[in-house]
C-alpha cells in the first residue's frame, strides 16, 4: 500500500501540491497578521470571554484545506476516471479496492500533514509576533497539551469530511462537481446564519465523519465488478 501511495504522489506531482500548500499557508499567515490586532484585543476578550484569534485561524485553515482536498480528490480519483486512466490501472494485477484506497490515502495523508503544519506555522508565528505587532494572542494556549491535541484531531476530522465530495464527483462523472461539492461543504460546516453556526459542534462533526466514511465505502464497495465510468 505504501508503494501505491508513493506512486500516486509521484504521478500527480506531489511537489506542486507542496508548493501550493506552502503558498496557501503563507497567504493565510499574512492575512492573519494583518487582522490579528482587531481579532485579539482586550475588548474582544471582555466581550466574548475569549479572544477570536484562535477560532479565526482554525476557520480559515479548515475552509482552505477542505477545498484543497477537494481539488486533489478531483485530480487523483475523479479525474482518473474522466481521462480513462483507470482502465489502465485496473488492468494491473492489483485489487481495484487497493488502488482506490491508495488514492484516498494519498490525498488524506497529504492534506492532514499540510493542515497540521499550516496550523503550527501560523500559530507559532502569531505568538512570536505579539511583542512587535501588539497581538496579545491570549486565545492561543500554545503551552497546553490539549491545544496540540485539538490541532491533530480537528485536522483529521476536517480532512475526512472533505471526502463527502468523492461520491458526488463520481456520480456526476465530473471533477468540477467534486470541487464545487467541497466548496459547499465549507459553506455548510464553517459558515453561519445570523448567530447560528455548526462550527465546533461535536455531534454535527460526528455525523459528518460517519457520512465521510460512508462516502468512501460507497465509492469502492462494488468496484471489483462495477463497470468503469
Amino acid at each position: 500500500m505504501i508503494k501505491l501511495i508513493r506512486l500516486e504522489w509521484k504521478k500527480n506531482n506531489i511537489l506542486k501540491s507542496i508548493r501550493d500548500a506552502a503558498i496557501t499557508t503563507a497567504v493565510l499567515l499574512v492575512f492573519m497578521l494583518m487582522t490579528a490586532g482587531e481579532l485579539e484585543t482586550q475588548e474582544t476578550v471582555e466581550m466574548y470571554g475569549k479572544g477570536m484569534l484562535d477560532s479565526s485561524v482554525a476557520l480559515f485553515i479548515h475552509a482552505s484545506y477542505i477545498v484543497f482536498a477537494g481539488v486533489m480528490i478531483a485530480a487523483y480519483i475523479v479525474g482518473a476516471y474522466e481521462k480513462k486512466m483507470m482502465n489502465l490501472m485496473f488492468s494491473y494485477p492489483i485489487e481495484r479496492k487497493r488502488i482506490i484506497l491508495a488514492k484516498v490515502s494519498a490525498v488524506w495523508i497529504f492534506n492532514f500533514l499540510a493542515m497540521v503544519t499550516s496550523k503550527i506555522v501560523i500559530y507559532i508565528a502569531l505568538v512570536l509576533s505579539k511583542s512587535f505587532m501588539g497581538i496579545t494572542a491570549q486565545s492561543i494556549p500554545i503551552g497546553e497539551l490539549s491545544f496540540w491535541l485539538d490541532i491533530v484531531l480537528s485536522s483529521a476530522a476536517m480532512v475526512s469530511i472533505s471526502f463527502i465530495a468523492l461520491p458526488i464527483g463520481l456520480k456526476m462523472k465530473s471533477s468540477k462537481a467534486a470541487i464545487v461539492a467541497s466548496v459547499l461543504i465549507v459553506c455548510f460546516t464553517q459558515g453561519n446564519i445570523g448567530g447560528a453556526t455548526l462550527v465546533n459542534s461535536i455531534p454535527f462533526y460526528g455525523i459528518l465523519l460517519v457520512a465521510a466514511v460512508v462516502s468512501v465505502y460507497l465509492s469502492i464497495y462494488n468496484i471489483e465488478t462495477k463497470d468503469l465510468l
